[in-house]
């Protein structure tokens, strides 16, 4: 797919990360972009400096997903490019027991579900009224459209305190090739990007010794991640009209790192 001014595309978690940097890198290439996020502040001043469009979505809300889409169609057109960062994640162990008082609790059902919600059945709700909308559109060069997931080497290699995340994050691997499959008659294309510790908003938080330790378990290179290398590789997913039904490790090949 050839980006440029005639394409639209909608970023989910677009007002900062992994989305607001692939957001970036399509509209510089003169694709209209339209952000979806919970966080107005953050949105809405990307997409003043992008020329885009900023939806406040919640994407565990049927109704709110159906309105961001709207919105965003009426400003930029039906997207024929959907790239999915909104995601979140926590660390509770499955049944731990307090070092001081030996009470015993197990993981909060509630909490395991939201995870699930955001970044499993929030990623899918996107893809399919994504991609009932791209079977509206008139073929070009031979695709309606491409989709871009975010899962995680989690999905493969979670650590303690990561069975929900990984859970969600394993359910969005497993769902990509059946997708591709549901979607190739409709020339719609779907990949997933399995990144491993970025330099992120959700890193801003921790001490920098933690970072450098961190950075330090990644093999190569010994570095955190930058978005800019997420969105790099999501947008040969959608320029190479051969990338189809791929779920691609961005690591520095953490997974492999010595236990």
């Amino acid at each position: 797919m050839e980006l440029n001014s005639n394409i639209s595309a909608v970023i989910t978690g677009g007002a900062s990360g992994l989305g607001a940097a692939t957001a970036r890198k399509l509209a510089a290439q003169g694709v209209k972009v339209a952000l979806f996020d919970l966080n107005e502040e953050k949105g809405e001043a990307l997409a003043s400096e992008l020329g885009g469009v900023f939806c406040k979505v919640n994407v565990t809300d049927e109704a709110s997903v159906d309105a961001g889409f709207e919105k965003a169609r009426a400003a930029n057109g039906q997207e024929r490019i959907l790239v999915n960062c909104a995601g979140t994640g926590n660390a509770i162990k499955t049944a731990s027991r307090n070092k001081e008082t030996g009470e015993i609790k197990h993981f909060p059902l509630d909490k395991f579900d939201l995870i699930i919600q955001i970044n499993l059945v929030g990623t899918f709700r996107c893809i399919a009224k994504s991609a009932a909308g791209m079977m509206s559109l008139d073929p070009i060069d031979g695709e309606r459209g491409a989709i871009v997931n975010t899962a995680s080497v989690a999905a493969e290699d979670g650590q303690m305190g990561q069975a929900a995340y990984s859970a969600s994050k394993g359910g969005v691997v497993g769902m990509t090739l059946p997708i591709a499959r549901d979607l190739s008659r409709e020339l719609i294309r779907v990949n997933t990007i399995l990144p491993g510790i970025f330099d992120t908003p959700l890193m801003q938080g921790a001490p920098d010794n933690v970072k450098q330790a961190l950075a330090a378990s990644v093999p190569n290179p010994a570095r955190l991640g930058n978005p800019d290398e997420y969105a790099s590789l999501a947008c040969e997913m959608i320029k190479n009209g051969y990338f189809n039904g791929e779920d691609v490790r961005l690591d520095g090949a953490i997974r492999m790192s010595p236990r």
